[in-house]
């Protein structure tokens, strides 16, 4: 990356990059020869301090979003961990078997990958955030037609409440090469969403026909306390506004039915387009928050 000709092409549009800067400015005048900068400024974790300063808007660390991350995936992982060593697993078909196995082996992969890149960055993973046990006893089916005691039903709001977890918090990962780790993950736990989506007999994507679609997963706001801690034991940018519902049809200030006609329906506007949650959102009493326990 030639860092030097990003900061110009930065400063076409933002006229007080330099400023956003603040005293990182000093550092590059004080390292010599062009060639000591272009190298240091070519370090993942320098370049990525300097635009988190600039750009996140957020008091987190990368490590504090890769915890987040790793949360996630360990609470998908004891799920899925769970329903591999149910009764209800055991009757499923053997398609249906294979197809969990995998996502189930995808999961451990993430927490391995993830662990190991907070390591890197001198923190300490998580520890652990299992499902709670007594929630999981209330699935009494693998694939049943009521989703909050299916399994796979809980599966379906795990995985879409991870896609707009993802995204909810990629921004703050701006410049750095963790960047590419999380998008890495969250395309494939679009897929994982669009597999359950379809076991379940539910279109791929999020809309608005969808069995679950009043629950909170897919709205917007929490309904619990809106602390900027967790019991992990690290920081989360404190919630403020409300991110969008998944039946939002205008992006960018852009009403998408009227850009597209008459023909294209609100409910084709609103599956065209993932909304994100913010880390408070998701990790409401009302959401995943409420399921992560002994």
């Amino acid at each position: 990356m030639d860092f030097f000709k990003l900061i110009d092409q930065l400063s076409e549009v933002d006229a007080d990059v330099m400023g956003r800067f603040d005293s990182r400015r000093a550092v590059f005048s004080s390292l010599g020869t062009a060639a000591k900068r272009t190298a240091l400024a070519a370090t993942p974790l320098f370049l990525g301090a300097i635009f988190q300063k600039a750009y996140a808007g957020t008091t987190s660390t990368p490590v504090e979003v890769l915890q987040y991350a790793l949360t996630l995936e360990l609470f998908e992982q004891d799920f899925y961990a769970k329903v591999k060593a149910s009764s209800q697993y055991a009757g499923a078909s053997a398609t249906d078997k294979a197809a969990i196995d995998q996502i189930k082996g995808h999961e451990d992969a993430h927490v391995a990958l993830l662990r190991g890149a907070i390591t890197g960055l001198g923190g300490t993973p998580v520890a652990a955030a299992p499902f709670k046990a007594a929630v999981f006893a209330t699935l009494t089916t693998f694939n049943g037609p009521v989703y909050g005691t299916s399994q796979l039903g809980i599966a379906q709001l795990l995985e879409d409440t991870g896609v707009r977890a993802y995204k909810g918090r990629a921004g703050e990962l701006l410049g750095t090469a963790l960047l590419t780790t999380a998008l890495q993950i969250h395309s494939v736990e679009a897929r994982h969403a669009s597999k359950i989506r379809q076991m379940r007999g539910q279109k791929p994507w999020v809309n608005p026909g969808d069995d679950a679609v009043l629950h909170p997963t897919y709205t917007s706001g929490v309904t619990g306390p809106t602390s900027t801690t967790t019991p992990f034991g690290y920081g989360i940018p404190a919630y403020t506004t409300a991110s969008p519902t998944e039946n939002n049809t205008t992006q960018s200030g852009v009403a998408i039915t009227t850009a597209l006609g008459a023909t294209y329906t609100t409910a084709d506007a609103a599956a065209s387009f993932d909304e994100y949650l913010q880390a408070a959102e998701v990790l409401d009493a009302s959401r995943a928050g409420g399921l992560v326990g002994a």
